[in-house]
């Protein structure tokens, strides 16, 4: 079972998502067999953000000084065996997922389901450094959202 602490420093996001707590917490229920750890109990905190602040910690975590639509920080590179794991944070601007700013909010979740599965991907280990690497992850992307998209009407 996968536990999302959700945190918000941006306003915003509560006209466009609402019960955000509950939505990301349905949204793991849906995710494949493979990534929901049915037989432990996995945490991990969801930070949304805006451009200014993503920006601030792209710079102090990655060096490079510029906003982006999601960071994510895996807590450790490996799985562990415990029965309860946390798996990182992962960090979403509000600004990159309300482009256009006409978006309806079915479209606003999807999109940010879309950058929250890629984000939960990442904690996991994923990578698209390298062409193949990016197709692997992309098609896994793919998967899971194809498997949580019913719950997002």
């Amino acid at each position: 079972m996968i536990k999302v602490n959700v945190l918000s420093e941006e306003k915003s996001w509560s006209k466009k998502l609402k019960k955000k707590e509950i939505l990301f917490d349905q949204i793991c229920k849906y995710f494949p067999k493979k990534f929901r750890f049915t037989n432990k109990i996995v945490y991990l905190t969801l930070l949304l953000s805006n451009n200014k602040k993503i920006k601030i910690l792209n710079k102090k975590f990655r060096n490079k000084n510029k906003h982006t639509d999601i960071l994510s920080f895996p807590f450790s590179q490996k799985i562990q065996k415990s029965k309860e794991i946390y798996l990182g944070d992962i960090i979403i601007s509000f600004d990159y997922m309300n482009r256009p700013k006409n978006l309806t909010n079915k479209v606003f979740k999807e999109k940010t389901t879309k950058i929250f599965i890629h984000g939960f991907l990442h904690l996991l280990g994923y990578d698209h450094f390298k062409d193949k690497d990016y197709k692997k992850m992309y098609i896994k992307e793919q998967k899971i959202f194809n498997s949580v998209k019913k719950i997002l009407n």
